[in-house]
């Protein structure tokens, strides 16, 4: 289940983050849930990563993307995911593996709160690119500022 902490119209101000559904196929011998690019996530399928063996003290991310877009899946366990537009900041929290998390460019993202075993799941829309990457939390702000986000 995915838990969206902010409100109807604080998610519908941001546009940029939203919940992904994928389709579920039931049988006695058990479910099975498949994405597809460009069909279940709005982009070609360029990149996929796992996050796993977290400590439940640690955090990830603590940056947003120039370019790149995610969609974000605890496969298995849970996680809390804070984002931030520049304007409004949000939290979900990620725990059904056929509910995930699309995050587009310019959203600054923290991961935390990570369960026992959790595992994460990343679909992204580019290859990895570090210059794609604003790390400081200012110089993200700055350009949210430039574009007319805060």
């Amino acid at each position: 289940m995915l838990d969206m902490k902010s409100t109807k119209s604080e998610r519908q101000k941001l546009g940029t983050i939203r919940e992904i559904s994928l389709p579920i196929i039931s049988d006695p011998r058990g479910d099975l849930t498949f994405v597809e690019g460009e069909r279940h996530v709005p982009f070609v399928i360029r990149r996929v990563y796992y996050l796993y063996n977290v400590p439940v003290d640690s955090e990830r991310g603590g940056h947003a993307h120039r370019k790149l877009e995610q969609v974000i899946f605890a496969l298995s366990g849970s996680f809390r995911i804070k984002t931030d537009d520049g304007k409004t900041k949000s939290e979900f929290w990620l725990r059904n593996p056929r509910k995930g998390l699309y995050v587009s460019n310019l959203i600054w993202r923290e991961m935390d709160n990570f369960s026992q075993g959790a595992v994460c799941m990343v679909l992204a829309s580019e290859r990895y690119d570090e210059s794609d990457y604003y790390r400081s939390y200012d110089d993200f702000l700055q350009v949210s500022r430039d574009l007319g986000g805060a």
